[in-house]
């Protein structure tokens, strides 16, 4: 996964629900938390990089009803935290309302099944903890992120966006651009096409933007269907003008997972995900677009 490895340049965020970090701080690290109920919501259900809010699929932790419960991970060296972002689960809405995360924020509300951001002030720290002050409290949580980095801004968000065919009333274009990852198509979060040749997805930037890099998540059934796909920038809503340019060639993401794909700064107002072949059929669960250089 190429997050890892990319830089971009910087500017304010323009919207919460846009923004994307550069390196995840918590990710993979270890996790402890005060209780575990039973044996699927353990500490590191948080920092597995999977953004699913759904309990039952195994993506999120959970600790026994007890007092003041909490989460932690250990970010192994001290760090200058800018931001830290929570994912909600999708039931039980409101059951990180008056959460604390250390010294960075009280979190007042999350909707259910949203990640949402808390800007840290820079504060300075090795562990952060998620603590639920009071009695006979349940913590849950589907995802903890740490980032040193600023804001980055997903210019297709909410874009208007459209496909070659499309597959019953769900799997609509607009769905890759909506903000949400869910990698489950029957939670109506993924697009679909037909089966055709050479199907494709694009989306309007509105403006031309120096593209940095390009984010695919993939469904969480039927993995290899984008094996092949080539993402494509440019100014005409036609792959073929000469002025289009290839980015990249999607030679594997594995099943419910997001990848980066460095674009090399190329200009455009357009992308499209295309994939060549017969009796193709292209489905995607979120396409974000980044501003900037990779590195």
């Amino acid at each position: 996964n190429t997050s890892l490895s990319c830089h971009m340049y910087r500017k304010p965020c323009l919207g919460v629900c846009g923004c994307q970090l550069l390196y995840n701080l918590a990710l993979k690290k270890t996790a402890v938390q005060s209780s575990t109920s039973g044996t699927v919501g353990i500490a590191g259900k948080a920092v597995d990089g999977n953004r699913d809010a759904n309990y039952q699929s195994g993506s999120c932790t959970l600790t026994n009803a007890e007092s003041d419960p909490w989460w932690r991970v250990d970010l192994v060296n001290v760090y200058t935290i800018g931001t830290v972002m929570i994912t909600n689960r999708q039931e039980l809405e409101n059951g990180l309302d008056g959460h604390q995360v250390t010294e960075c924020a009280i979190i007042s509300h999350i909707p259910k099944g949203q990640a949402f951001y808390f800007p840290c002030n820079s504060v300075k720290g090795r562990y952060v903890t998620v603590f639920l002050p009071g009695s006979a409290k349940v913590l849950s949580l589907c995802e903890v992120e740490v980032y040193y980095g600023q804001l980055l801004y997903n210019v297709a968000l909410k874009k208007t966006a459209v496909q070659s065919s499309t597959s019953s009333t769900v799997g609509t274009a607009g769905r890759a651009v909506d903000g949400n990852r869910d990698a489950s198509y029957q939670r109506g979060s993924c697009t679909l096409t037909s089966g055709q040749s050479n199907p494709w997805w694009r989306v309007d930037l509105v403006n031309v933007y120096t593209i940095g890099t390009v984010m695919i998540t993939n469904r969480d059934e039927l993995e290899n269907r984008l094996d092949g796909a080539e993402i494509w920038i440019g100014n005409s809503t036609k792959i073929s003008d000469p002025e289009s340019n290839r980015c990249a060639v999607i030679s594997h993401i594995p099943s419910g997972q997001a990848f980066y794909f460095p674009c090399n700064s190329v200009k455009g107002r357009y992308v499209t995900v295309f994939l060549p072949g017969s009796a193709k059929v292209l489905s995607l669960c979120e396409v974000e677009v980044y501003y900037g250089k990779p590195l």
